[in-house]
């Protein structure tokens, strides 16, 4: 499937069961969810999907549940989240005979590589599978930074077609769109910048929090998107503390429990993950509850 670079893709979280194995139905009613409530795409298993803490056997079985129970409505990516380039290279190869329809690909993780060393990483990863490639630059999380010299570099690969933003600085946005124009889609990575990122042009979001407010997240991006930034304000104040969850460094716990309110779905979390508790637990209910009040009065159905 060609994957066209519009619209909310979120990084879906993968749902557990109480004993932290994987709980396929829960992931397809997650997923037929979403798709209802119009996402774009899906991509399984970046950071809010647990990617590093799966084992190799349980990422090849969540793609082949998402495959199966997508079944082509929306593009299916994978994040690839690996410590060396061998298993990189290996996993973009595998998901490329599975059936996936493209790739996050995140730099080597444990190393802060230099701008040769994550330049050789990436094209390698580039050249082990016909996908295409979402490159994940989020240099606050993993300490390197694509920059657009970098990207310049890593263009000269053709299967190499979008970059996840998510180095907070908007400014980059447009130094990225001004100097690659339609050979780089230049993707939302966070949250609290989607109707920032918008007005600067950006089409497609890769967001976590989507997971529990997928509609309103849609109609968020369409209307920004749109240039209807009065009503995509009204809506952004009312989602965008539950968008800062997504900043932290507990993202995936905020994001499970806030699946867990609305959705009902279990929040279990790979260790060294703990759910939240005290007063960090509910300060997000809180936030939850709140978000939910404000999009009655918006007319959303809670």
């Amino acid at each position: 499937m060609t994957i066209r670079w519009q619209g909310v893709f979120p990084a879906v979280t993968t749902k557990l069961k109480p004993d932290c194995s994987l709980d396929a139905g829960a992931i397809r009613a997650g997923l037929e969810r979403l798709i209802a409530r119009g996402v774009n795409g899906v991509l399984m298993m970046g950071m809010v999907g647990e990617n590093a803490q799966l084992s190799p056997q349980e990422k090849q079985e969540v793609l082949r549940i998402a495959l199966d129970t997508v079944k082509g409505r929306v593009p299916v990516l994978s994040g690839v989240a690996e410590t060396s380039t061998e298993r990189a290279a290996a996993f973009a190869r595998d998901a490329h005979a599975l059936g996936v329809d493209g790739l996050m690909v995140f730099p080597g993780l444990t190393y802060k590589s230099d701008d040769d060393e994550t330049v050789a990483f990436y094209r390698a990863v580039a050249q082990a599978s016909p996908l295409p490639i979402l490159l994940y630059n989020n240099p606050r999380g993993y300490g390197v930074d694509l920059t657009p010299d970098v990207v310049a570099r890593l263009l000269e690969e053709p299967s190499i077609v979008a970059l996840k933003e998510e180095s907070y600085d908007t400014t980059r946005v447009t130094d990225l769109i001004t100097r690659f124009g339609d050979r780089l889609a230049v993707v939302c990575g966070v949250d609290d910048l989607v109707v920032e990122s918008a007005a600067l042009g950006v089409r497609c979001w890769v967001s976590g929090m989507a997971n529990a407010v997928p509609r309103e997240s849609v109609d968020l991006l369409a209307l920004a998107a749109a240039g209807d930034f009065d009503k995509a304000r009204e809506l952004y104040r009312v989602l965008t503390p539950l968008y800062h969850l997504d900043t932290v460094a507990k993202l995936v716990q905020h994001i499970k429990l806030a699946e867990h309110l609305i959705d009902g779905t279990a929040e279990t979390v790979k260790p060294p993950r703990l759910p939240l508790s005290g007063a960090e637990r509910e300060r997000t209910i809180a936030i939850v509850r709140e978000t939910q009040a404000g999009l009655r009065r918006l007319g959303y159905d809670y």
